[in-house]
Parts: structure tokens; C-alpha cells; sequence
């Protein structure tokens, strides 16, 4: 059974884009395609901390390396 999406014992991992975007998906499902796990696993507000930790520029990696910010 799938947990709900405010079910506190679900479980996500972090997952990553090409462009350095940053989310979390259920840890019982297929990462998306263009997308890759980074190895975190945990509670939603876990997750969701680490991610808040990693991600401290927003912008895209393309946007970043056009301004030579990358």
C-alpha cells in the first residue's frame, strides 16, 4: 500500500535533475526519467532539510554557467 502524502511514515529519497534542481520523491517509486537519486532517504521534513542544506543557489546550472557563476 502507498502512503498517502501526508502520511508520516512514508518514506522519500532526494533526487536531482541535469540542471541541478532539487526534489523528493517516494522511495517506493521509479525515479522519474531526467531525474537521479543522491543517496538521502528519509521522512519528508528529513529530505526536505537536507535538500534546504545542499541547495543554496536556486538558479539553474545553465543560468549559473552563463553567468559564469557555475
Amino acid at each position: 500500500m502507498m502512503a498517502g502524502p501526508e502520511d508520516s511514515t512514508a518514506v522519500y529519497r532526494v533526487v536531482v535533475n541535469h540542471e541541478e534542481q532539487y526534489s523528493i520523491w517516494p522511495a517506493e517509486r521509479s525515479v522519474p526519467e531526467g531525474w537521479t537519486a543522491v543517496g538521502k532517504q528519509g521522512g519528508k521534513a528529513e529530505c526536505l532539510a537536507h535538500i534546504a542544506e545542499i541547495w543554496t543557489d536556486l538558479r539553474p546550472l545553465s543560468l549559473r554557467q552563463s553567468t559564469g557563476a557555475a
